[in-house]
C-alpha cells in the first residue's frame, strides 16, 4: 500500500493548495518542509493569515492564561515564519497575493514582522493588508503607565517602517495612549486604509478627536476616553460603530460624512451622561440602519415627536435595540416609528445581561452608575398615526405577560403593512 507523502505528491497543485490552505498557518509551514513541492504550493496561496496565537504554547485562544514571556516567544516564532513565508513568496511572483492579514504583539519582535511586510510590499503587489497589533496586557490588567509604553512602542513601529503602515487597508489597535499630533500622523500615513479599530485608546483622557481621511469605508471606536470625536471629512465612510463613553457632551460630531448608512452605538448611562436628543446628535447625517445597546441599564436617548426626527430618520430602514432592562415599559420605542417612515424591519432585545451587569452598590456609587429609573417617559402614538412601510418585528426576549402583549397590539394597531412579527425567548 502506498504510503500516505506518495498519495500526497500524485496530487494536482491545486488540489494540494486548497488541502494546505484550509490549514491553521503553522501547520502549513510544517508541512511546506516535507518537500520542495510544498514549498512552492505555500508561496501560490492567495492570502496569507498570520496570528501569534498561531503560535502560543498550549494554543487554546485564550490570552488570559498565556504569560507575557509567552507571548515574547510566540511573537519572535511568528517572526521567523512570517520572514521565511513572505521571502519565498519575493522569490516567486507567479501568483498574485491578494490578502496579507498578521495578528501580533507590540514589541521589539514586531519590527521584524513589520519590516518584512515593507520589503514585501515594496516586491510584489499586495491587494489588501491587515495588521492587528495587540499589546502583551490585556486592557483589565493595564495601567496608565502600561498604555503609555505601549502608545511609545507603537509609533516606534511607525518609524522602523513606514511604507508598510502606508499600504494598509485595515488596522487594528488596543491600549495605547497616544501624543496629540500621533492619530493625525497615522491617519496621514495610512492612505490606503479602509476599516480602522480603535479600542481602549486615547490622547490623553478627555482629549478631543478629529479624523479626515480620503479613503476609510468603516470606523469603530470601542472604550476610548475621548471627550468628543469629530468626523471631520470621511466622504468613503458607510459603517460607525462607537461603543462606551465617557464625555459629558454628545461624544460624537459629524462633518463631511455623505455616505454613513450605518450608524451603532453602545453605552451604560452614568450619572453625568447627557441624553442624546437624536434630532440633533444626528443633523448632518441621514442613516438608513441604526443600532442602539443599553446594556441592561438606563435608556439615553430622548423620546421626541416625528417633526423633530424625520429630517434625519427619513430614510431609515432598520433599527435594532440591543439589552433592553426587563425593568422597561417598550411603549416609549414607538416613537421611533413614528419618526421614520420608511422603517421596514424593528428588532428589540429585552433582557437583564446578569454577566455584565454591576449589582455591586458601593462600586456603583464609586463609578457613578445612574439611580434613575431605566426607562423613559413617553405618551405614546396618536390616535390618527399609521405605519405604512414596517414589515417585521422581532422581540427577542418575549414573555406572555401583559407589557409585551400591549405592546405588540399597539404596533398592529398603528402599523397597517405587518406581515409578520416574531416574539421569540432568548
Amino acid at each position: 500500500m502506498e504510503d500516505a507523502g506518495d498519495r500526497l505528491s500524485k496530487m494536482p497543485d491545486d488540489i494540494l493548495l486548497a488541502v494546505l490552505e484550509r490549514l491553521d498557518i503553522r501547520d502549513a509551514a510544517r508541512a511546506s518542509t516535507l518537500s520542495r513541492r510544498f514549498r512552492r504550493i505555500l508561496t501560490m496561496f492567495s492570502k496569507l493569515v498570520i496570528n501569534v496565537s498561531s503560535f502560543e504554547p498550549n494554543n487554546e485562544g485564550d490570552r488570559s492564561k498565556v504569560t507575557q514571556g509567552d507571548l515574547t516567544q510566540a511573537n519572535a516564532v511568528m517572526a521567523e515564519a512570517t520572514k521565511s513565508i513572505l521571502s519565498g513568496r519575493r522569490n516567486s511572483r507567479q501568483y498574485a497575493l491578494h490578502l496579507l492579514c498578521l495578528q501580533f504583539c507590540l514589541g521589539d519582535e514586531s519590527n521584524s514582522i513589520v519590516q518584512t511586510v515593507g520589503c514585501t510590499m515594496d516586491t510584489l503587489m499586495v491587494g489588501a493588508v491587515e495588521f492587528t497589533i495587540l499589546t502583551k496586557k490585556e486592557q483589565a490588567h493595564c495601567t496608565e503607565d502600561d498604555v503609555l509604553f505601549y502608545g511609545q512602542q507603537l509609533m516606534s513601529l511607525f518609524e522602523v517602517c513606514p511604507n508598510a503602515f502606508g499600504g494598509l487597508t485595515c488596522l487594528k489597535l488596543e491600549n495605547v495612549s497616544l501624543n496629540e499630533p500621533d492619530l493625525p500622523i497615522i491617519f496621514s500615513v495610512c492612505k490606503r486604509l479602509e476599516f480602522l479599530r480603535l479600542d481602549n485608546c486615547d490622547m490623553g483622557i478627555l482629549s478631543s478627536l478629529e479624523i479626515e481621511h480620503p479613503r476609510l469605508g468603516e470606523l469603530e471606536i470601542d472604550d476610548c476616553r475621548f471627550d468628543r470625536v469629530h468626523l471631520k471629512w470621511l466622504p468613503k465612510l458607510t459603517m460607525l460603530t462607537f461603543e462606551m463613553w465617557i464625555s459629558q457632551q454628545d461624544p460624537l460630531s459629524f462633518g463631511y460624512v455623505p455616505l454613513l448608512r450605518s450608524l451603532s452605538l453602545t453605552n451604560i448611562c452614568l450619572s453625568w451622561h447627557k441624553m442624546l436628543k437624536l434630532s440633533d446628535f444626528l443633523d448632518n447625517v441621514t442613516i438608513s440602519s441604526l443600532k442602539l445597546n443599553f446594556k441592561s441599564k438606563k435608556i439615553w436617548v430622548l423620546p421626541e415627536g416625528p417633526t423633530e426626527l424625520l429630517p434625519v430618520f427619513h430614510k431609515l430602514r432598520l433599527v435594532d435595540l440591543v439589552n433592553i432592562s426587563e425593568e422597561c415599559d417598550l411603549n416609549w420605542t414607538m416613537f421611533i416609528l413614528q419618526g421614520a417612515p420608511s422603517l421596514e424591519e424593528l428588532h428589540i432585545t429585552v433582557r437583564d445581561h446578569f454577566c455584565e451587569m454591576m449589582m455591586d452598590e458601593e462600586v456603583r456609587a464609586q463609578y457613578a452608575y445612574s439611580t434613575e429609573k431605566k426607562g423613559v417617559d413617553w405618551e405614546g402614538a396618536t390616535s390618527d398615526f399609521k405605519h405604512h412601510k414596517l414589515a417585521v418585528l422581532k422581540i427577542f426576549g418575549f414573555r406572555p405577560e401583559d407589557k409585551f402583549l400591549m405592546y405588540v397590539k399597539s404596533v398592529e394597531m398603528y402599523v397597517k403593512s405587518v406581515d409578520m412579527y416574531s416574539c421569540l425567548w432568548m
